[in-house]
């Protein structure tokens, strides 16, 4: 019992040393979090991209399709993540998993 217990204590330092280490090297992404608001998620995008870099997630840009709020949504909180080391947790969560694709690199 008690070589278990040793055991789950150090693999949770371990996960937490893993993640920290990641955050540490920037290794993190702000996106939105399954089932958010598309309404809140819309507000969020119009309210940062008028100050943040958001061409890509327009008409045209490599990041425009899937074109829906929350992958538009996903790129507006990472921007805004980026910039102020703020995450929305209200509609985001943090993923240590990349979340490009397709020729949309997330900053």
């Amino acid at each position: 019992m008690a070589k278990t217990t040793h055991s789950l204590y150090f693999l949770g330092f371990f996960m937490c040393f893993i993640m920290s280490f990641s955050c540490v090297k920037g290794k993190t992404w702000c996106v939105a979090k399954e089932g958010a608001s598309k309404d809140r998620l819309n507000e969020f995008i119009n309210e940062v991209c008028p100050y943040l870099a958001c061409e890509p997630i327009r008409r045209g840009g490599k990041c425009f399709f899937p074109d829906n709020a929350y992958n538009h949504g996903s790129y507006a909180l990472n921007l805004k993540y980026r910039f102020t080391g703020q995450c929305d947790l209200s509609i985001a969560t943090l993923t240590v998993t990349d979340p490009s694709v397709l020729g949309c690199n997330y900053p």
